[in-house]
């Protein structure tokens, strides 16, 4: 895979992170997710079968990171990395540890320091061929709308234009977990895949189409059951 030569070579070399991970994404967090969430996929041979490649959905709730993981083949398992915040996941050493080591995260730190390159670790992911979960909202919907996206996925695709940003539309996770809720409550969910959004060399475009490919795909999702009720 060439690049335009703007991002940074690999701090480490591809490794995958373990038979340990992938069992307990395999034999725990799927089934799990799956008896949350009733998991329901629409598109699903648009996604990436293999790295390196970018997916961006939108967030409404901590389940997102394990819906999209549950989406993949588990051959595919030990390449796909979701990016997520350090100051959140990086908190504690229990919770380091895990986001690391079984979530598999790419940390990447929401305050922005003179000089510093926030988005390297997703850069180096790519350079190493992996496949990243991104969500361009930055945070979580408190109400389900997708907040203004973020440019930040427009430069990595800046980086690497061949990589392909695959959108991805949740539905109902938001109901599952909500952002400041601590026990999730099962929900049917659904991920709409869309077909992916190539680099065209305008970072404007690049957004308004991303943007445009996920309100279609909300609008292509089907009603859930509780919105009637909302």
């Amino acid at each position: 895979m060439r690049s335009t030569g703007t991002e940074p070579a690999p701090t480490e070399p591809a490794r995958p992170f373990g038979w340990g991970r992938t069992l307990f994404l395999t034999l725990v967090a799927r089934p799990l997710v799956r008896f949350m969430t009733g998991m329901d996929v629409v598109g699903r041979e648009h996604l990436p079968r293999r790295g390196p490649a970018i997916v961006a959905a939108n967030h409404n709730s901590h389940m997102d990171a394990f819906i999209l993981l549950g989406l993949f083949p588990i051959g595919a398992l030990h390449q796909v990395r979701p990016v997520a915040a350090a100051d959140y996941f990086l908190a504690n050493p229990v919770v380091s540890w895990m986001s690391r080591r079984v979530v598999g995260i790419t940390p990447i730190s929401r305050t922005v320091k003179r000089g510093e390159d926030v988005l390297a670790p997703a850069r180096e992911a790519l350079a190493r061929g992996e496949i990243i979960l991104v969500f361009p909202e930055g945070t979580r919907s408190r109400d389900g709308r997708m907040a203004p996206l973020k440019a930040g996925v427009a430069r990595l695709a800046e980086a690497f234009p061949e990589v392909p940003v695959v959108p991805v539309w949740i539905q109902g996770a938001g109901r599952v977990l909500p952002k400041g809720a601590i026990t999730p409550v099962p929900m049917n969910c659904t991920a709409m895949v869309g077909e992916p959004v190539r680099w065209t060399g305008d970072k404007h475009g690049f957004m308004a189409d991303l943007k445009t490919r996920l309100d279609a795909l909300a609008e292509a999702a089907p009603p859930q059951k509780w919105s009637e009720d909302a």
